[in-house]
């Protein structure tokens, strides 16, 4: 797709991010000082200029912060917020498979017309920040990355060198709210910090926002709109299948997908690095409550909760609730799916912390796991009034179970 990349109009940051990587011994000078030469600067600021120290001096904390997120990372063009609003890599892995195979059909010009063979257009990759998305998009098609910031073109581009995608990356400096984007496939990450130091959980707060959102599903021929997981998506988009993603046990965002993208139902909820997925309507099953808990009690994932997909899912596997109200999960046996984290059930004592004591007064445990959802617990209190000792480490839940409040002691059960 790329062959020499287009030139990107320039601001006073790209210039000077340009500057900061002409000058790649400044990071070698960053990381051959103390910290406590860092804290002053002095000698980094007697060789390298004040602007150049401090642009370089960001990007390296922002390297830091990805180690363990993102591949490469030592070696990223990042800022803080870029890296905190940015995809997770495996979760950017995972909705690239999305866009695997399709597009629009256009025949080429030149010896592919000839052929008479048709090619698949281009996904657009929309407010692309440090270009995360794009990459793993590129992974499976060609993509357009699109930022109005022509320093995270910049930083889109350099990242997409590191990570070997720049012959499927082509990358334009634009507002995408100039184009409607009609008949395109489009990945869209708006910006939910607009204003704000915290990413708000009100679409109509986005940039771009709700209004243009829905307007994009109704002209583009198809695509996925990465949302705050938390956000107020509910009834905002008909017609469209809603993916709430998690990754290691922590709900990572919401993907809106439409139009060629979209599934087969409403909600879908997807666990990762397992890669277990469930799809389906979320009034397509109703679980009923146990009369007393089983020999588990079962926490469920937050996408699958969160997809609204909880009763389906412990219909599929043969669970129940503790309660009407309440999200735990029991049964007899453990199921094989990662949408549950499993716990064997010692004892069910009524919700007072005297009799919680007692119980593991002759046999206590080093340190407790607190866990709670839809009652009140201060874990930290609780733990300090219970008994420490030898014995292996204890899951203390606090759920209701048919109506009532109790206390569930539990161990975990291994994961294989």
């Amino acid at each position: 797709m790329a062959g020499q990349p287009d030139p990107l109009p320039s601001d006073a940051e790209s210039e000077l991010l340009l500057r900061v990587r002409d000058t790649p011994e400044i990071f070698e000078a960053i990381r051959r000082s103390t910290s406590l030469e860092l804290s002053g600067q002095k000698s980094l600021r007697a060789r390298f200029d004040q602007e150049l120290v401090r642009a370089a001096l960001s990007i390296n904390d922002a390297r830091e912060k990805a180690q363990g997120i993102l591949p490469d990372a030592d070696k990223l063009w990042l800022t803080r917020i870029g890296l905190e609003q940015c995809t997770a890599w495996e979760v950017a892995r995972h909705k690239a498979q999305r866009f695997a195979g399709v597009g629009s059909s256009r025949i080429t010009q030149g010896r592919d017309a000839q052929d008479g063979q048709a090619k698949l257009s281009p996904v657009f990759d929309l407010c692309s920040g440090i270009g995360v998305d794009a990459a793993g998009i590129a992974g499976v098609a060609d993509v357009i990355s699109v930022d109005q910031s022509p320093s995270m073109c910049l930083r889109a581009r350099w990242n997409a060198e590191i990570w070997g995608r720049t012959a499927r990356i082509e990358t334009r400096c634009e507002d995408v709210r100039a184009s409607e984007w009609a008949g395109a496939i489009v990945h869209v990450d708006p910006d939910r910090r607009v204003g704000q130091h915290r990413p708000t959980k009100r679409l109509e707060q986005y940039q771009p926002n709700l209004e243009w959102l829905q307007r994009l599903i109704r002209n583009a021929a198809g695509g996925g709109i990465k949302i705050g997981p938390a956000s107020n998506f509910q009834q905002k988009f008909p017609d469209c299948e809603i993916e709430l993603i998690s990754l290691n046990g922590e709900c990572r965002e919401a993907t809106v997908w439409f139009g060629a993208l979209a599934g087969a139902h409403s909600f879908r909820a997807t666990v990762l690095p397992a890669r277990e997925s469930i799809s389906a309507d979320p009034l397509s099953a109703w679980t009923n409550v146990a009369p007393q808990a089983g020999s588990f009690i079962f926490d469920p994932d937050p996408a699958v909760v969160r997809s609204g997909l909880l009763d389906v899912m412990a219909e599929r596997h043969s669970l129940l609730r503790l309660d009407s109200e309440e999200e735990y999960l029991t049964g007899d046996s453990v199921p094989a799916t990662a949408f549950v984290t499993a716990f064997e059930i010692e004892a069910v004592l009524p919700n007072n912390l005297k009799e919680l004591k007692q119980h593991l007064r002759d046999d206590p445990s080093p340190y407790y796991e607190i866990k709670c959802r839809r009652i009140p617990t201060e874990s930290d209190v609780v733990s300090r009034q219970l008994p420490t000792g030898n014995a292996a480490p204890r899951v203390i839940l606090f759920a209701r179970i048919a109506g009532r409040a109790a206390i569930v002691v539990a161990r975990r059960v291994p994961t294989t």
